[in-house]
Order: structure tokens, then sequence, then C-alpha cells
């Protein structure tokens, strides 16, 4: 049976919007939730199906995958057995939709601990949020792959409380509102309806005395040197994923990721299309006349073209695995040199008078046809 495609399941366009694609998530498992739908496995095939779905398409390198080679581009990141719960890292983001789904996930032998927050709802450690960077490198950076040192403003762990958020020598004190689970359940009707608690905004935990460097936060904001390993083959608007650099959880919890979108500076000789180079290369007219060898530049080291006797201006060589090394593949692309005649200047007379005998000898005329222009009106006008 056929996979349906992620696109269609979320009910989206190609070229979706990251916003976009969270929002019709979120839409669609607030309608799936097998809460809502107690026992109806249908429903709960349906709310993995789109959780697979934005999975896939909310990651920039799973989506870049996906988008070129379809499913067989995500085996590597779901597993020969496709998607399971476990591969799905978006628990924390939308905890107010998997909260009270414990049972549900048990059901398939995950624990509750993949929510970040046990069964307690919100209560414990929390990840920390993701961070975005830009980095700006040159073409042959692109091409060849290279490392950049930057320096990420990002939240660590309190070094007077250790990230706890505690004064020393003090504890949290469980939320006498909701018990300590973080949640305040209702009854409506046939449903269970679960808000977060007000008192400890979802912590089960209150902190009566917080540590007086971070105010109770068990973070504190520093600037961390990341050293970026950045792939050869990379194209402008290319994001990467760091795990794990983005801002550290609150009280003990993972680090969120660091989001790196690098951006390619124009080349002022070469041009890139996808991983081919396309450049100009200027040629002195008697070598397109007589023929010869000429260096071309290319993002390596020059190379020796042969130029044939008679060759026009136009004429594109190639010069193969000169390119851009693939991103996802093996190989390179190529490179095209574009010949342009150098028109010679500044010539002294004699040089204009040779070159003027030249032209007459080829049955030509140094005024660009005027004259021959001339003679055709005044034919068409006897």
């Amino acid at each position: 049976m056929s996979k349906r495609d992620y696109y269609e399941i979320l009910g989206l366009s190609k070229n979706a919007t990251d916003e976009e694609i969270k929002r019709a998530y979120r839409t669609l498992a607030v309608n799936y939730h097998p809460d809502k739908h107690q026992g109806d496995r249908n429903i709960e095939e349906r709310f993995k199906e789109i959780s697979e779905a934005y999975e896939a398409l909310s990651d920039p390198n799973k989506r870049a995958a996906y988008d070129q080679f379809g499913h067989e581009g995500l085996k590597g990141a779901f597993g020969a057995g496709g998607f399971q719960w476990q591969n799905f890292t978006h628990f924390s983001d939308f905890s107010d939709i998997f909260s009270g789904l414990e049972d549900f996930f048990e059901s398939f032998g995950i624990g509750s601990d993949i929510f970040g927050f046990g069964r307690r709802g919100h209560a414990g450690p929390r990840r920390g949020a993701n961070l975005q960077y830009e980095v700006e490198i040159d073409l042959k950076e692109a091409a060849f792959g290279t490392e950049k040192a930057i320096t990420v403003p990002r939240a660590e762990a309190c070094g007077l409380c250790e990230g706890k958020g505690t004064k020393k020598g003090t504890k949290e004190s469980v939320c006498r509102a909701c018990g300590g689970r973080g949640q305040i359940n209702t009854i409506s009707g046939f449903f269970s309806i679960s808000r977060t608690c007000g008192e400890c905004s979802g912590q089960g935990k209150i902190i009566k005395n917080p540590c007086p460097e971070c105010s109770g936060t068990g973070t504190m904001k520093i600037n961390r040197k990341i050293k970026v390993n950045i792939p050869r083959g990379v194209d402008d608007r290319i994001r990467l994923r760091i795990n794990g650099e983005g801002e550290a959880g609150e009280r003990g919890g993972p680090r969120g990721d660091l989001y790196v979108t690098i951006y390619v500076k124009e080349h002022e000789v070469f041009e890139r299309h996808e991983d081919d180079i396309y450049c100009e290369l200027q040629i002195p007219f008697a070598a397109v006349v007589f023929g010869g060898e000429v260096e071309a530049p290319t993002l390596e080291e020059s190379v020796k073209i042969k130029i044939p006797a008679g060759t026009q201006s136009g004429k594109i060589f190639c010069l193969k695995n000169k390119g851009i090394y693939h991103l996802s593949s093996q190989g390179r692309g190529d490179h095209l040199c574009k010949v342009v005649v150098k028109v010679p200047t500044d010539l002294t007379d004699e040089q204009k008078k040779k070159l003027k005998e030249f032209a007459e000898a080829c049955g030509e005329s140094p005024q660009l046809g005027a004259k021959s222009f001339v003679k055709k009106v005044k034919d068409m006008l006897r």
C-alpha cells in the first residue's frame, strides 16, 4: 500500500511556510486528538499519520530529503520500519495537545518521559528553546565546505543554583492547587479537559525562595562560542540544524537546537546554477583566429583549454567535474566557460591600417556595412 503525500495529509502546498505547516498540524492534531475519540483505532492511526507528516516537513533537512526523494529519502531518518512515535521530536512544542495522552502512548510501549515532563504534566524539567543564527560565506567555501566560529548569546545553567532555580539551602514546594500535577482537570460531558495550573504555571512545584542570581529560572544569558561545520555543496539559504546547541532547558531540561541559515555571497567572476559553475573567458582576437591554449580560472587552480582555430564568440567549453560538490550525493557539477572575443583597443595607426587591409581582403567593410545599407535603400527607391 503506497503512502500518502505529506503535503496532502496536512492540506498544504509544497511551498508552504514553516508557520503554515505548524498551524495546519495544530488544527488537525486537535481535531484528531485520541482523547476525543477513545478506542477508535482509525483516529489513532490518523493522529499518527499527521504527526509523521509534521515531523518530516517541520525539519529543514528532512523536508529537503522528502522533496527530492519522496518517502525513500526518509528511510535513514525513520528507519526501515518507517515512522514510530520515538521519532517524533515535538512533544514539548505541543505540550497542550499531547497532555493527557500518557496511556495512549504507553499502549505503543512508549514511556511518558518522551513528553519531557513525565506523567505529572508540565512538572519537572523543560526543554530549552531553539535558536536562529545567520552565517555568510563565499562561493569557494560553499563549494568545498568550511568551519566557522560563531558567538551565540544563549541561556546556560545558572552557576549559583546549578540550574535548580532555588536559593541555596532551600527546595521547591509541591503546588497545592494542582497537587504537583501541573494540570487542573475538569469534566465536561463526555470529555475530560485539562488546563495548565495558574498557580505554578504548569510546573507542579513552586519556588518560594528563588535563586537571587537567576530569579528562579535556573538559567543565565551568556555568549557561547560554537564551531559550525558547513558541509561542501551548501547553497544559499540552506538551514543547518545543530542538535543541543540552543537554549538550556529550565530546571535541568535538555537543550534546544541551533538552526544556522547559510548565505552565499556573489562571486565577481563565477556564477552558480545549481551545482554547475559558469564564467566568461575573454580570449584575444588572434587566439580565436589562429587557435592555441589559454588558461581558464576555476574554483581551484587554473586549467589550460585548447582553443581551435576559428572558434566563434559564444562557444562554451565544458570542464567536467570542476563545479560544486553535490550536497546529498557523490560527485560534483561541471565548470562551463563561455568564449568572449576580446576586442583590441588603443590601436596604433599602423595597426588600424593593417586591420583595414585585412577587412577589405575578406570582402568586408570597416564601416559596419553602412555603404551597403545606403545602396540597398537607393535600389529600393529606383
